[in-house]
């Protein structure tokens, strides 16, 4: 009798443990989706600037060094995404990323003032549907970003209430990190006027 009360209790925390378990990697499976979402427009944003520096180029001729700047803080971001995109919450990589969209959409407000002075470009067609378009991924830029906060902060509760953390650190579910914008400005859309 008191082997199958063992033998019951012990199924009963071996259950318990799966529970917690797999509750932690839908948790961080959530995250991780949250961020395939940022990722797709991530892309899309930067996959929209080398078409906006084309239209600009000949009108901004002699504006080299900002279009330059441009296509170089572009592909810092390009390269941020991929290495977020391998290890979503990753507190280095959240870092990165974080850093070098800000410097790209620094460099795309430049870009935007300097247009400001070419009133052929501001009323350049192609100009203004790409600038609605960045605008509009910007949007959701912000809200997948803050979705995917959302599911890492679900997650890192979970795997950090006990007894989960238990579990967690038997399991070795780190903690994820958020995709936190430090500076004022990456925290608004750039602001588009033609």
């Amino acid at each position: 009798m008191g082997f199958l009360i063992f033998l019951a209790v012990l199924v009963v925390l071996v259950l318990w443990a799966v529970g917690i378990y797999n509750g932690l990697v839908v948790a961080r499976n959530a995250f991780r989706n949250a961020f395939a979402q940022i990722d797709v427009q991530l892309t899309r944003r930067h996959d929209l600037i080398p078409n906006l520096v084309e239209v600009a180029k000949g009108y901004m001729a002699h504006e080299r060094q900002t279009l330059e700047a441009v296509i170089a803080a572009r592909s810092a971001a390009v390269n941020a995404q991929k290495n977020a995109a391998a290890s979503p919450g990753d507190p280095a990589a959240m870092q990165q990323l974080a850093g070098a969209e800000n410097m790209l959409t620094q460099t795309l407000g430049r870009l935007f003032a300097l247009s400001e002075a070419y009133p052929d470009l501001k009323a350049n067609q192609n100009m203004m549907q790409l600038s609605e378009e960045l605008t509009s991924t910007e949007n959701r830029v912000a809200f997948a970003r803050q979705a995917f906060n959302d599911a890492v902060m679900g997650y890192n509760n979970k795997r950090e209430v006990f007894p989960a953390n238990i579990v967690a650190g038997l399991f070795g579910f780190q903690p994820a990190a958020l995709l936190e914008i430090e500076s004022p400005e990456m925290r608004r859309a750039p602001q588009v006027k033609f």
